[in-house]
């Protein structure tokens, strides 16, 4: 279970990679979209 939760790169070969990287907590995306609103919504 462990093992997705980290930054991983895996060589394709001629300088491309496939990353992966852990998903941000549901918390934290909440409370950056409450702190930080939609640009341009008060126009």
């Amino acid at each position: 279970m462990a093992e997705d939760k980290l930054y991983t790169a895996e060589y394709h070969g001629s300088g491309t990679f496939r990353i992966s990287k852990p998903k941000r907590k549901e918390r934290k995306a909440r409370q950056s979209r409450l702190k930080n609103p939609q640009r341009g919504a008060r126009k």
